[in-house]
């Protein structure tokens, strides 16, 4: 270890026994009547000391009062260096801020309330390429016709009237099965008027959120379409902060978080700040006596009120 280290952690003997000095500075800087006591001091560096002292403040529990004092080299006077308020190890602080976007959560949006999208929002995509082809999964592309001709051009081992049975493959079963309605009943025309009725109290056009909507649901881009002859009137909703996500809602229904309600646009980057350290700015620590809206008091009397 150096000397130089040595010598910086000992507080300067002036600088430590400079208390009044500091206490009169945190006057200075802060209101009457709130600074505490002394409560310790730190050395800074060579000549450097940091004296705290309590604070009073209503609303600053734990905090303390820093004023700093130095003294030039081989010199007995010393002056202030800065005195701000600091918090201690057991001061109040505001939690670390959060944006908005962070702290919401499902079921936070209520009537009325507007969720913006970003522009490049990840849960979004074009409903459109501008593209003529049809996709490699379509009926009509050429791999789906190549395949279908390739299917029918299979044969059997021998004539159908010498097989032991049908083929399954042209069994009204088989067909079905490979459309996914192998099902011993479906639901009857009464019991898709009565879903449909369940859902649209639940999640319909004359529910409050909807009223209070900017848009409806057939036109959010969060909607995924369901099939038969309710996905004429209804979709699923697959917004994580609408209070209808993964339920089944109206098409005239609607909420705040509308895919295309509100964009938000990128904030704007400001310009880094160009800082002339060849001068200093004076800057008073306690506003002039004829600053107030209230004019300077001419008597004893008038003056003790605390007008200013």
């Amino acid at each position: 270890m150096s000397a130089a280290t040595t010598r910086s952690r000992t507080p300067d003997r002036l600088c430590a026994e400079a208390v009044d000095l500091a206490r009169a500075a945190a006057e200075e800087a802060a209101a009457p009547g709130v600074v505490g006591g002394h409560v310790g001091l730190i050395s800074e560096g060579d000549r450097v000391v940091t004296h705290f002292f309590e604070c009073r403040e209503l609303g600053y529990r734990g905090w303390r009062w820093a004023v700093t004092v130095a003294r030039a080299s081989r010199a007995k006077v010393v002056t202030v260096d800065e005195a701000v308020l600091l918090p201690g190890p057991d001061a109040v602080l505001a939690p670390e801020w959060v944006p908005w976007s962070e702290r919401l959560r499902p079921g936070d949006m209520g009537p009325g309330d507007l969720l913006p999208t970003d522009a490049d929002d990840l849960r979004l995509e074009p409903g459109w390429s501008g593209e003529d082809e049809p996709p490699p999964n379509s009926a009509v592309s050429e791999d789906m016709a190549a395949l279908a001709e390739a299917e029918d051009a299979e044969v059997t081992g021998a004539r159908p009237a010498e097989l032991p049975v049908t083929p399954p493959r042209g069994t009204i079963a088989a067909v079905a099965d490979e459309l996914g309605l192998r099902r011993a009943r479906v639901l009857s025309r009464y019991g898709l008027h009565t879903a449909a009725d369940r859902w649209e109290e639940a999640f319909g056009p004359k529910t409050p959120m909807a009223q209070a909507a900017p848009a409806a649901c057939v036109s959010c881009g969060f909607l995924v379409r369901i099939g038969g002859s309710l996905g004429q009137a209804f979709g699923v909703c697959a917004n994580e902060f609408s209070p209808a996500d993964g339920r089944v809602v109206s098409l005239a229904y609607g909420c705040g978080g509308h895919s295309e309600a509100a964009v938000m646009p990128k904030p704007p980057q400001p310009a880094p700040p160009v800082i002339d350290e060849t001068r200093v700015d004076p800057f008073p620590l306690r506003p002039a006596s004829d600053s107030g809206s209230v004019p300077v008091a001419e008597d004893a009397s008038s003056a003790e009120l605390g007008h200013s």
